[in-house]
């Protein structure tokens, strides 16, 4: 079914806006999902704070024809949607969640980081750094970690000294 020129033109308006406002971007293609694994998908995002959105590669690429992103645009084959956010790490941590869980279906394609576009295999390393809460518990166990064996040591000389 065809869309009328001015529903073409609101798409490439709210991609433009997407494309200005986020920092990060992920493209994933999703073929094969049904109904209810996108529900599942966009509900779980959108508690996340990532936004998700599908549309025409055509349409994608007539939004970013206009932006000043480095470097140059992925392979957009299949199927596309956007991920999206105004954190840097969640549209691809989030969404690499729902890579592994639906993995026939769903892959990274690429996307958009630090203004430069990346490939696949960058927006998957992206995907594996730890959210914001856990780099600080990890920092934490690492500064408590030698104070804690201290702890044991002297433990372990009081016990043979009784």
């Amino acid at each position: 079914m065809a869309i009328t020129r001015q529903k073409k033109e609101e798409v490439v308006a709210k991609a433009q806006d997407i494309f200005a406002k986020a920092k990060t971007v992920v493209f994933a293609n999703f073929k094969g999902l049904t109904v209810a694994e996108v529900s599942e998908l966009r509900k779980t995002l959108r508690a996340q704070g990532v936004g998700y959105s599908v549309a025409k590669k055509t349409l994608l690429r007539r939004a970013l024809l206009g932006t000043k992103i480095e470097g140059t645009l992925p392979a957009l084959e299949g199927e596309i949607a956007i991920a999206h956010g105004e954190d840097e790490l969640a549209p691809a941590r989030e969404l690499a969640v729902f890579i592994k869980k639906f993995s026939g279906h769903l892959a990274f394609v690429g996307g958009i980081f630090g203004g430069k576009f990346v490939d696949k295999a960058e927006i998957t390393s992206i995907s594996a750094i730890p959210g914001m809460e856990t780099l600080r518990a990890q920092f934490v166990q690492l500064i408590n970690s030698p104070i804690q064996r201290f702890a044991v040591v002297m433990s372990e000389i009081a016990k043979t000294k009784k």
